[in-house]
């Protein structure tokens, strides 16, 4: 993926996550329209990397009867038909505004009628690279229509290597080591959840994949009520960039996060002096990872109390 370097020239880069609120737009270009306004505030506040929340794309389910898109499989089907202009849309926008795009996720039929959960990052030059969720909660599974991806990635975006973890992937440690293992130091997470539990618990994973891996992590989220979609019914939690806790950084990990109307959550993450931290850190759980797998730890054994 290119990029421009000189973005990340003074080892910072400006980000802002989306408190998204779902609407039900009337056609293709009144999404369009909503994303360039969204975007342009985004821009105006500095950002260079806008990242936009989990099943954005069931948003244009909106845009058919009510039959479809009262019917989860019906509007996946109709929404394919928006793919090669969502692809273009995104593209255009960020070469317009010369920006990073992570344009929430789409549904995407991988052609025998099931579908991907697909994320995906645009960079200021129109081009794009993408991460499919890997693991499916209870209502994905309940669909009987949507699969898990299969591949890993990390990504080099605006000089700094980053990836993508999707909503529930985040409440997994293991793949998300493995990509800051490859080098990532920016965590994105689109999100959707639709209770007080769900958000908590992406926000719990974020804050323990920051701590474990010594990253950041942006975390854009839905917002609002959606009576017509049985996907976006509901939309709980707040859009937050988090840091790592230990010196130098926020205590509790929070760099900033949205609250009540606010839209962006937005700030500059500096990324040197992420680097720089290793050298002070109270703690080390990105170098000590490692330290959890000697052999006497590798499987607990059962004790019962002497006599």
């Amino acid at each position: 993926m290119t990029n421009l370097q000189e973005i990340l020239a003074d080892g910072t880069l400006k980000v802002a996550v989306a408190k998204y609120t779902i609407d039900a737009p009337a056609d293709f270009e009144a999404f369009a329209n909503k994303q360039a306004q969204w975007l342009d505030e985004a821009r105006e506040r500095g950002a260079q990397m806008a990242v936009l929340p989990e099943y954005l794309s069931l948003e244009l389910a909106a845009t058919f009867d009510e039959a479809t898109r009262s019917e989860l499989q019906a509007s996946l089907v109709a929404t394919q038909r928006y793919h090669g202009a969502w692809l273009a849309l995104f593209a255009r926008l960020a070469r317009e505004r010369s920006m990073h795009v992570v344009a929430g996720t789409f549904l995407l039929d991988n052609g025998v009628g099931r579908y991907r959960n697909r994320s995906y990052v645009f960079a200021p030059d129109g081009s794009h690279v993408w991460q499919d969720k890997l693991r499916l909660t209870g209502f994905e599974k309940g669909t009987g229509v949507i699969e898990s991806g299969d591949e890993l990635k990390v990504f080099e975006t605006a000089g700094v290597r980053s990836a993508v973890s999707v909503c529930y992937d985040s409440e997994f440690p293991l793949p998300v080591r493995a990509q800051c293992e490859a080098g990532a130091r920016l965590l994105i997470v689109p999100s959707c959840t639709d209770t007080e539990a769900g958000a908590t618990r992406v926000r719990v994973g974020c804050l323990a994949r920051a701590l474990e891996n010594r990253c950041f992590v942006a975390q854009a989220v839905t917002a609002g009520i959606a009576p017509w979609s049985p996907a976006l019914d509901v939309n709980t939690g707040e859009a937050a960039l988090i840091a790592p806790m230990d010196v130098g950084l926020p205590h509790d990990g929070m760099i900033v996060e949205t609250r009540g109307e606010q839209r962006w959550a937005v700030a500059t993450l500096d990324f040197a002096a992420l680097e720089a931290s290793r050298a002070h850190a109270q703690v080390s759980n990105d170098r000590d990872w490692a330290s959890q797998y000697f052999p006497s730890v590798a499987r607990a054994k059962v004790v019962r109390a002497a006599a």
